[in-house]
């Protein structure tokens, strides 16, 4: 039995995951999806028109021949008809996470119905982001990407993976003590301990672009890719730390590609190619993203602060005659 259109339409709240080229810009790639899910939803089936009663006339045969009567008949309403009204979809409100600039790539985080409501939790959760960012030595242009326009040209002989390495060392070292500042939390409590421990330390508020972790992937010059881990960053702040990174080696670097790996829960695993960005693939990607959907609501700090309003007050630890206890309702 075809499933009607209303009905499938439900099914596409959440979040989901699409995969998005270099050359394109981020909302090409939500328009595109938008197109292709409306297309699909039009072609499923649809409700039956309404109907209404009308009279109709109708012949009747009576002793003086054929009589003239109206019956009452009920017939669709021609307003309801395809050809009248048009297509039952014509827009859908699809979301769009962390955007990617046009000549970035990579997980790019989409959104429809209670998704949109989820975009912006994982907006306020501070989630950590992931890269993978391509460099070369040798050359400075002046917007730090290949295709610019070149200002100079250096040497990169002296260059090794060692010094390079201790370069972003330096780099990490100082972006964790900005870390530290703009978490606000108290180093010395037990919080920070635990948050530390588990690796989710990280500011709660909209602070400077923070590197958490930078490592060499791979070193032949004049080429260089490296894996960082970041949050509240741009494209363009990675190509400026490429052009940065190759002042400190007293040469120069352009970056040749940003890649997103990973964002927030969602990593390249479960995003969709565009080979699949259609209606049952997508419908596909929601549920099994509901387990990361739920991660992003459960990051949000304003939801865990309404969760533990609800829930009330921790009962505090009652010392027991043999010893101390953690003795909670």
């Amino acid at each position: 039995m075809a499933e009607l259109a209303p009905s499938v339409l439900r099914t596409l709240h959440g979040l989901f995951a699409v995969y998005k080229a270099p050359g394109v810009h981020w909302k090409l790639v939500r328009d595109q999806v938008e197109t292709n899910l409306l297309k699909e939803l039009n072609a499923l089936k649809q409700r039956a028109p309404r109907h209404q009663i009308r009279f109709l006339p109708a012949g009747t045969e009576g002793g003086n021949g054929v009589q003239l009567t109206r019956v009452p008949t009920a017939v669709p309403v021609l307003a309801d008809h395809v050809l009248v009204k048009g297509p039952a979809f014509t827009r859908l409100l699809v979301g769009a996470g962390h955007r990617l600039d046009v000549q970035s790539s990579g997980v790019f985080v989409l959104g429809y119905g209670h998704g949109n409501k989820l975009l912006t939790d994982m907006y306020n959760s501070h989630f950590t982001r992931d890269y993978t960012v391509r460099g070369r030595f040798g050359k400075a242009t002046d917007d730090f990407t290949e295709p610019g326009k070149t200002i100079e040209k250096t040497t990169y002989s002296h260059i090794t993976r060692e010094k390079l390495e201790r370069i972003l060392a330096v780099i990490q070292g100082s972006n964790h003590k900005a870390l530290i500042m703009h978490s606000r939390v108290d180093l010395k409590s037990q919080e920070a301990y635990e948050l530390a421990v588990e690796g989710k330390l990280r500011p709660m508020v909209k602070s400077p672009p923070i590197i958490l972790g930078v490592r060499c992937l791979e070193f032949s010059p004049p080429d260089f890719t490296l894996e960082i881990q970041c949050m509240h960053e741009t494209q363009q702040y990675l190509r400026k730390m490429i052009h940065e990174i190759g002042l400190e080696l007293r040469s120069s670097a352009i970056c040749t590609q940003v890649r997103r790996t990973r964002d927030g829960p969602f990593t390249l695993d479960c995003a969709l190619l565009r080979t699949h960005w259609d209606l049952r693939s997508i419908q596909r990607a929601i549920t099994e993203c509901k387990a990361r959907s739920d991660e992003v609501s459960r990051g949000n700090p304003n939801t865990m602060r309404e969760t533990e309003a609800a829930e009330g007050p921790v009962p505090e630890p009652i010392s027991g005659a043999e010893g101390e206890g953690d003795l909670r309702a």
